[in-house]
């Protein structure tokens, strides 16, 4: 193969890529999958959807129970954390296990 064979082949590859890659960018900023009444207000209920939620046959209507576990869990960790912090503070060590502090037990 002689060098202008190579540099020929190179180039139409080149455009080829350069093609694809142009195609690719036109296409994808072409259509986003929204019609927006505002930007940022994007929703749009399919047909026989409610436009509320709250009330119909589609709410969740949550447990307050299981809604305040995740709360209760975070205050758990909270604490540990404080803890281990104070336990970091006054011995400059730091102990995962919350068991495993002195003060702890």
């Amino acid at each position: 193969m002689t060098i202008i064979d190579h540099s020929v082949k190179t180039i139409a590859l080149l455009a080829g890529a350069g093609a694809l890659g142009l195609a690719m960018v036109v296409g994808a900023a072409a259509y986003d999958g929204t019609n927006c009444k505002a930007p940022g207000n994007c929703w749009e209920p399919k047909p026989g959807y409610p436009e509320k939620v709250a009330g119909s046959k589609y709410d969740p209507k949550h447990d307050p129970k299981e809604v305040n576990k995740q709360a209760e869990s975070i205050k758990g960790m909270e604490a540990r954390n404080a803890q281990r912090v104070e336990y970091f503070q006054k011995t400059g060590k730091f102990v995962y296990d919350v068991s495993k502090i002195p003060a702890a037990n």
